[in-house]
């Protein structure tokens, strides 16, 4: 069964697309079977990326049947061998909020395709369906810019896959009162959950504590300049302090022109330009990445 990596963000344009199409390319270029897949079905642009303008099939064709499965949407990127991609575009109506047994359907799928890796591009925000692919990764990513406004959006982001976790965790072990509950009520915080759940059936509440104790995001800092001041440490501090998760700093990406260039020509910067700073540090990015995959998938040569 192939490991799925998720990639989320706060919100758009922070380089979310431009780092999962890069680090996919590079472990399809170390011999494995990686499929990248576009969730962000609103704002869907991996397949122009890497020059395809007009793709044959979309996950559009599969959410509405118009294909029976993933393996018949999945296209050969050209720029390298072993790398298939999932494009996402084609919104529509019944594609811009799916229904939750359609999302289960998609996840179902992709885990029966024959990969060794899939990355999922996920849509930024904090939409229920953006959160719900984010969540199925075996190990999530998120990426954000030292700007201000992306960080406040990134502690957001974590914040609300938080509650949405555990929210998940007691609504598939709960009984019909707990259900009931966590249905009705809005929650502020992970803890407010946690004590809900709690007060009802504390077996579900320490296997919610112990699923929420899994959940640490690995995050690349993308678009880093000189004057970059955001300080990594105390965001940590603040997302341990108030929703317990270690946030893990995997990468920082420092802007740069290559990767501007990259994106007009349809090339990735890691072909295009590969001893550019921001190749090199997605390079590094994926050395770590896999260094945390570990024996998950298995060892690249």
């Amino acid at each position: 069964m192939a490991t799925i990596v998720s990639v989320g963000s706060g919100k758009g344009g922070v380089g979310k697309s431009v780092i999962a199409s890069n680090l996919a390319l590079l472990f399809a270029r170390m011999g494995k079977r990686v499929i990248l897949v576009d969730l962000d079905i609103s704002g869907a642009n991996l397949h122009v990326m890497f020059g395809m303008h007009h793709p044959p099939a979309t996950l559009t064709d599969f959410i509405t049947g118009r294909v029976n499965s993933l393996e018949g949407v999945a296209q050969e990127v050209e720029w390298g061998s072993g790398l298939r991609l999932i494009p996402g575009t084609g919104e529509t109506l019944a594609t811009a909020n799916l229904l939750f047994a359609k999302k289960k359907r998609v996840v179902r799928h992709l885990r029966q395709m024959q990969a060794d890796l899939i990355l999922l591009d996920c849509a930024p925000g904090t939409s229920y369906q953006a959160l719900d692919f984010f969540l199925v990764g075996d190990i999530q990513l998120v990426v954000a810019t030292p700007d201000p406004p992306s960080v406040v959006e990134l502690y957001r982001f974590i914040k609300l896959a938080a509650i949405r976790k555990v929210l998940m965790i007691g609504l598939a072990r709960g009984q019909k009162e707990l259900k009931a509950i966590l249905m009705e009520k809005e929650f502020d915080s992970v803890q407010e959950i946690l004590d809900t759940i709690g007060r009802v059936d504390k077996a579900s509440q320490e296997k919610a504590e112990e699923v929420l104790r899994e959940f640490n995001p690995l995050f690349v800092l993308n678009q880093t300049a000189d004057k970059t001041k955001l300080s990594i440490a105390y965001l940590q501090q603040v997302i341990y302090k108030f929703i317990g998760s270690e946030l893990i700093l995997l990468g920082e990406i420092p802007k740069d022109e290559a990767v501007d260039q990259s994106i007009r020509i349809f090339q990735p910067v890691v072909d295009l330009a590969s001893k550019s700073p921001a190749a090199k540090a997605l390079i590094q990015t994926f050395h770590s990445l896999q260094q945390r995959l570990g024996d998950r998938i298995p060892a690249l040569t």
